[in-house]
């Protein structure tokens, strides 16, 4: 049996759609409230010393030197290797003071032969961060619910968002389920994926408002069930586009996963889910929830008149 997805009903069982949508959304919430999230140091108070080293760098060795510095090995959140392990991250639960830092320096460099960087952030510059990360994604909607609205009708912004607003909330649940940390680069990758995931959902808009336009010619009203074949129509004529891209791009996003830096991998496993949410939520969300809302304003035209 050939699998065609060029020849599927996406209409038929969106009730199914809407099902698993919002139990994904309840178990987001139910993982953002009782487990949270495992906030790095760009949003709460703490310090990121780098050591580099021509020789491999061991863990233990890394935590006596921090000892030698004269900072307790119990305040040390995490470490994490990269480069075959001559680059070690390591990250604290405080900020350091100037003299902390002074003494770090001058003891890694003595150990290692490299002065290591150090960054360190207070509390109120964690909060500020955070308060603007989340300006940034709330602009970045507001724009798109602008845009959309302009370009074709407001209930097809709506659903757009709606549809934005479920594939953030997935990219966050799947972070706060492994308990990665959630740095700046997260927040990169969620501004990527609403960009990614609006051109996705605008290509289908795109296609459903011109078959519209052309089953309305000569100012002729359709019916709820047209309405459903156009849009089922209009998936099936961009499905093919959409599995192409997300494939593509999925591709590069996991060979930066396999292949860079261990600073930005949890920006590329943010992408490679929010890509999969990008297209699920174009194809089983947005279309689906402006097909219910259209539907229901034929439904109060035909009341009205």
């Amino acid at each position: 049996m050939n699998f065609n997805p060029t020849k599927l009903d996406y209409v038929k069982h969106r009730k199914i759609y809407f099902t698993i949508t919002i139990t994904l959304v309840l178990i987001s919430v139910l993982l953002l409230a009782f487990r949270g999230l495992n906030l790095g140091i760009d949003f709460t108070e703490g310090t990121r010393v780098e050591i580099a080293s021509t020789d491999t760098i061991k863990e233990a060795d890394v935590r006596a030197v921090i000892e030698d510095a004269g900072i307790d090995p119990a305040e040390i959140n995490g470490v994490q290797f990269a480069q075959g392990g001559t680059l070690a991250n390591v990250t604290f639960v405080g900020e350091f003071s100037q003299e902390q830092i002074s003494k770090m320096k001058q003891v890694i460099e003595a150990e290692y032969g490299k002065e290591p960087s150090i960054s360190t952030v207070s509390a109120q510059v964690g909060q500020e961060i955070a308060r603007n990360a989340i300006y940034a994604v709330l602009l970045a909607s507001l724009g798109i619910v602008i845009y959309v609205s302009f370009r074709f009708q407001p209930l097809y912004g709506i659903a757009t968002v709606l549809a934005l607003l479920h594939d953030a909330l997935m990219i966050i649940a799947f972070f706060s389920l492994l308990q990665i940390e959630v740095n700046l680069y997260f927040i990169a990758a969620v501004l990527t994926i609403i960009g990614y995931s609006v051109n996705d959902t605008i290509v289908t808009f795109d296609r459903v408002r011109e078959n519209l336009g052309l089953a309305e010619k000569g100012g002729r009203q359709v019916t709820y069930p047209e309405l459903a074949q156009i849009v089922n129509e209009s998936i099936q004529q961009t499905i093919i586009r959409s599995i192409n891209t997300v494939i593509t791009v999925i591709m590069t996003a996991a060979a930066l996963y396999i292949f860079g830096s261990e600073a930005i991998r949890g920006f590329s496993l943010a992408l490679l889910v929010g890509l999969i949410m990008g297209m699920y939520s174009s194809i089983f969300i947005a279309a689906q929830l402006w097909l219910v809302m259209k539907g229901r304003t034929l439904k109060s035209s035909k009341q009205a008149s």
